[in-house]
């Protein structure tokens, strides 16, 4: 049978055509919106997988996740999860959002903290014997920590008590410590020449600490004695001649109320020491040798202090111009430098007469000196 075109097959086919085009588009939009429901609960399924773990013994968040999870998805979940906080246990946002977080110490090694400690060693003179130049020596040890400044704390200080003696003040323009922060494996120590003059000292040292190490610098007495004034000279524009003052009205009898001579009568001191002090306890060190050969010197002070050698040649190198020995570096100058311009003074004409007189008051004493402390310093 054979259809015939007319008027009403357009009318049939049109619609028909229009009606399988919408039903073709419902199809495919279905299908789409089955795909992403799918995609959604494969999703959820996946997400279902991830939890979160707190490990106390390496206070940090661990992911599991599914390894069916895409690489987006897992960078996004670890984004939106952690938080980057603080390892100090105090942290306020640790405790709210982990609970208790381990508490990390700080490990001391015993004797690695900085402290103030109490002088276990003391320069106690003479003044003008070269103790500011031993001071500065020493310091090169690492295993020294040394005042600056002269305390004077046994003899100006010392009813302020010890809790004075080792806190933190402003010395001239710089600010340092009475006693600098020491290592319990270091030594405190310091300097201050009238310890050994002044009559109460030696008894106060012994009340803090029986066991102090003791170091007296001495150097000739009479040429001490001509040190002590020209320094004294340089600040005095009217200072009275040598001789007037070591004399009591020109005559030949010795002033020994004066002060830069009675110092050198260091018998008459070590024996108040000696009260309150065995020799064992004190090193006496040679002024004279200190500037001509330095290094034996030192050498004797670390052995005495129980230290390393550590201080030798390479730290020093000899001032033609002043005759004096200079340090290559030191704890505060990296740089070669001499101790100071007041170092090495060019001392005033003495009547050599005076000097010979002072020679022959100071040998007796001498002798006894020599016999205290078992050692001949040729100053006959």
């Amino acid at each position: 049978m054979v259809l015939r075109k007319g008027p009403w097959s357009k009318k049939v086919l049109v619609p028909a055509c229009f009606l399988l085009i919408l039903i073709w588009i419902f199809l495919i939009d279905n299908s789409l919106l089955l795909a992403g429901l799918s995609g959604k609960g494969t999703l959820q399924k996946s997400r279902n997988f991830v939890s979160f773990a707190h490990d106390p013994s390496l206070d940090r968040l661990t992911i599991k996740e599914s390894s069916s999870m895409n690489d987006v998805e897992s960078k996004h979940s670890k984004l939106s999860k952690l938080q980057v906080v603080s390892l100090w246990s105090n942290n306020s946002s640790v405790k709210e959002n982990t609970g208790s977080l381990r508490k990390y110490q700080i490990l001391r090694q015993q004797g690695l903290i900085p402290s103030k400690q109490l002088p276990t060693a003391l320069i106690i003179g003479v003044k003008k014997g070269g103790t500011r130049a031993l001071l500065e020596f020493l310091r090169l040890h690492p295993a020294i920590r040394a005042a600056g400044s002269e305390v004077h704390f046994f003899d100006h200080h010392y009813i302020k008590g010890f809790h004075w003696y080792s806190i933190k003040i402003c010395l001239m323009v710089y600010s340092r410590h009475r006693m600098p922060p020491t290592l319990t494996t270091q030594i405190t120590m310091e300097k201050t020449p009238s310890y050994f003059v002044t009559r109460k000292v030696p008894r106060r040292v012994q009340r803090m600490n029986p066991a102090m190490k003791l170091i007296l610098v001495v150097r000739d007495p009479v040429t001490r004695a001509i040190s002590d004034y020209t320094q004294v000279k340089s600040k005095r524009a009217n200072m009275p001649k040598f001789e007037d003052l070591a004399f009591l009205n020109g005559s030949k009898i010795v002033d020994t109320s004066w002060v830069p001579l009675k110092i050198g009568i260091y018998a008459w001191h070590l024996e108040r020491w000696l009260q309150y002090f065995s020799l064992s306890q004190f090193l006496f060190v040679s002024g004279e040798r200190l500037i001509m050969d330095p290094v034996a010197e030192i050498t004797r002070v670390q052995d005495f202090l129980g230290l390393k050698r550590v201080i030798c040649e390479k730290h020093f190198y000899f001032n033609a111009t002043k005759g004096f020995p200079c340090l290559l570096k030191s704890e505060e100058r990296p740089t070669p430098h001499c101790l100071g311009k007041n170092k090495g003074r060019s001392h005033p004409y003495i009547d050599p007469v005076a000097i010979q007189r002072l020679r022959d008051f100071y040998r007796p004493f001498n002798q006894r000196f020599y016999q205290l402390t078992g050692m001949d310093f040729g100053w006959l």
